[in-house]
C-alpha cells in the first residue's frame, strides 16, 4: 500500500456537504476517492473494490453505534480491510472505537495529515 497519489479511499458520510468537501479536499491531495452518503452502498462496494482505507465518518445522536456497526459488517465481508473513523473530538472522546479515529473539527491540513498518518500506520 502506498501513501502516495495511488491511495485509494472509500469515504461514507451522512452528509451530502460534508462528504463533498472531504472528498474534494483528499482527491486535492492526490488520492483516488469513491464516496457514498449510503452505509448499504459502502456494504455493497467495498468488498468488490481495493481501498487502502474506508473512512467513515461518525454524525448524530446514533453515529459512533452505526459507524461501529458499518465497520463490523466492512470488515467481516472484506477480511483485513482498513477502517478509520473521522469525528470531532468530543464524539472520539465519547466512544471507545476499535479502529483508528481521526479528531478533526473540520480542518482540510489536519484531514489529510491525519489519512496520511493512518495510511504510514497501517503500513507498518
Amino acid at each position: 500500500m502506498m501513501t502516495t497519489a495511488q491511495s485509494r479511499i472509500f469515504h461514507v458520510s451522512r452528509g451530502e456537504t460534508l462528504l463533498k468537501l472531504r472528498d474534494d479536499i483528499l482527491r486535492l491531495h492526490g488520492f483516488d476517492v469513491v464516496s457514498t452518503l449510503s452505509f448499504e452502498t459502502a456494504l455493497e462496494e467495498v468488498p468488490k473494490g481495493n481501498y487502502d482505507l474506508v473512512l467513515i465518518d461518525i454524525e448524530g445522536e446514533n453515529g459512533v453505534a452505526e459507524a461501529e456497526q458499518l465497520c463490523l459488517d466492512i470488515t467481516e465481508s472484506k477480511a483485513g480491510q482498513r477502517v478509520a473513523y473521522v469525528c470531532n473530538y468530543r464524539v472520539a472522546i465519547e466512544s471507545d472505537c476499535p479502529v483508528s479515529i481521526i479528531r478533526e473539527e473540520f480542518n482540510p491540513e489536519g484531514l489529510v495529515r491525519s489519512v496520511r498518518d493512518v495510511l504510514r500506520k497501517f503500513q507498518s
